[in-house]
């Protein structure tokens, strides 16, 4: 008699990468930090320095955490299905929850001071990425966490649930680039061009941000890397292939 299959084991280079995208991830948190503490004067909510609540939240949710939901799968290879996923949705709820704050800390600011909302790019993009996380994350909690939805549904799900979370954390980065440099705009000005220290903090930041959604992209590229089917998973997948195929389990 067969005992249970044993773990399938990580790949070799895959805890590495993980490593260095946590590194980055906090690195880019910390950098955010030091830029709106240095030359920015802090965050606080009830102040002139509510907006500075605003870039802090975003880049924690909308990039750092909801880079680190999407690598739940292949952090986490080997333990049950429905734990990994709950694991996957809470890391999008809290990175909703943050970047909301922070959503509500640049529109208090904006009424505060009387300017106007939503007519720079950054802010189409922004909003946008925060919409489509929304709708992603129900429409995920909807097809895989909420009981009822058949797995022939899920699995022609799958597919577009992975790439459109993949579009919206990079519509996310694409936003806070924006941001970071309108900011700097409207602060330095010209003298953004006479490489103030300012200015060489916020470009290193975006480079940062760079780095940490390219190794968080290419750790989910990397089809060898894949979180392995469980016993369960593949009797599952077998029995939807042959209902939508006509193949029988015999035949493969």
């Amino acid at each position: 008699m067969e005992g249970p299959a044993s773990p399938a084991p990580a790949p070799r280079a895959l805890p590495y990468y993980v490593a260095f995208s946590q590194l980055l991830g906090l690195i880019v948190v910390a950098t955010t930090g030091a830029w709106l503490g240095m030359y920015r004067g802090g965050i606080a909510w009830e102040s002139a320095l509510q907006f500075n609540v605003h870039p802090l939240c975003m880049i924690i949710g909308l990039i750092f955490l909801q880079g680190d939901a999407l690598l739940v799968y292949r952090v986490f290879r080997n333990e049950a299905k429905r734990t990994t996923k709950v694991l996957h949705g809470l890391l999008h709820v809290f990175a909703f929850v943050i970047a909301l704050v922070g959503l509500v800390a640049v529109f208090e600011h904006h009424r505060k001071k009387g300017y106007a909302d939503l007519y720079s790019l950054h802010s189409w993009f922004g909003i946008l990425a925060f919409a489509l996380f929304a709708v992603q994350w129900l429409v995920g909690f909807s097809f895989f966490l909420f009981p009822g939805a058949s797995f022939s549904l899920r699995s022609r799900y799958r597919p577009q649930h992975v790439f459109f979370g993949a579009a919206v954390f990079l519509l996310s980065v694409a936003a806070a680039l924006l941001g970071l440099k309108e900011a700097l705009l409207f602060e330095l000005g010209t003298k953004y061009s006479m490489f103030e220290p300012e200015g060489v903090l916020a470009n290193v930041l975006g480079l940062l941000l760079v780095a940490f959604a390219t190794v968080v992209l290419y750790i989910l590229t990397r089809a060898d890397w894949k979180r392995p089917l469980q016993a369960e998973e593949q009797a599952l997948s077998m029995d939807f292939k042959t209902l939508t195929e006509g193949d029988s389990p015999s035949s493969q």
